[in-house]
């Protein structure tokens, strides 16, 4: 007695076709390639290059940018000059001893900039300094 079954009749597939799978994370890995680098960047400003070296990172630092409007920023939140000590020692949880970085469009007033450091060395912060692109050769 000889059983002539078809294939689906014996027993069930038990192969997993991964192609559809490898396609779709190829596809998420291509937009994640894509728009990763879009996600790091902040306020847009145009640092000015120098040839000094770069300081130590003991904590994420706080930083302070102006941009080519004079419009003042801490991290990538816009904020009013009036209020850039009430914030900064809202931010530093009113410790003055907190590094801050200043970074400063180089098309802007140096004026602007000096407006900001005093300001914020006048309310008693001590670690404050600028921030420079590394110098590239042309």
């Amino acid at each position: 007695m000889a059983f002539n079954l078809k294939r689906s009749e014996r027993e069930p597939m038990s192969e997993i076709n991964v192609t559809p799978f490898v396609d779709v994370m190829l596809v998420l890995l291509i937009i994640f390639m894509v728009t990763a680098p879009l996600l790091t960047v902040g306020v847009q400003v145009d640092l000015p290059e120098t040839s000094a070296d770069t300081l130590p990172e003991e904590s994420e630092p706080l930083t302070l940018t102006i941009n080519s409007k004079g419009e003042v920023f801490i991290q990538e939140t816009k904020i009013e000059f009036d209020t850039l000590i009430k914030k900064i020692l809202a931010v530093s949880n009113n410790r003055t001893d907190t590094r801050i970085y200043v970074r400063g469009d180089k098309t802007i007033n140096y004026g602007r900039v000096l407006e900001v450091m005093g300001k914020l060395s006048g309310s008693g912060f001590t670690k404050v300094a600028l921030i420079s692109e590394p110098y590239k050769e042309r």
